[in-house]
């Protein structure tokens, strides 16, 4: 009796094992890139006419990843997954004209870019 119970212990144990198992391998997510894949974005959005920095301008890259500038009008995003991006800038108080544009986010290359707004 002892040696089914032992048998049957161990059958238990191996598959809650076997559960683990499954249940941590499910939980990778495969709609994100694979580690790696990412690349960082950076830029400056400035008035058109005066060349002046914008500080509080909202940049949203692919509707998701959002930052705001500062003083100097600059904004940085360190791990954007690479690839094509849309990016829109706009400035909370209507006083400039929205602006949106793609770009192309290399692996190898980070990115860097001057917004000019106009009123």
């Amino acid at each position: 009796m002892r040696e089914e119970v032992r048998g049957l212990m161990r059958r238990v144990q191996l598959l809650a094992a076997l559960v683990a198992f499954v249940a941590l391998t499910a939980c990778n997510d495969g709609g994100l890139p694979p580690g790696g894949t990412y690349q960082s974005f950076s830029g400056v959005v400035v008035d058109a006419a005066t060349n002046q920095p914008i500080s509080g301008a909202l940049v949203t890259v692919d509707t998701v990843l959002t930052q705001t500038t500062d003083a100097s009008g600059k904004f940085a995003f360190d791990r954007v997954p690479v690839g094509d991006i849309d990016y829109q800038v706009t400035v909370p108080k209507d006083t400039y004209k929205p602006y949106s544009a793609s770009a192309h986010l290399a692996p190898d290359k980070p990115l860097s870019i001057t917004v000019s707004l106009t009123h």
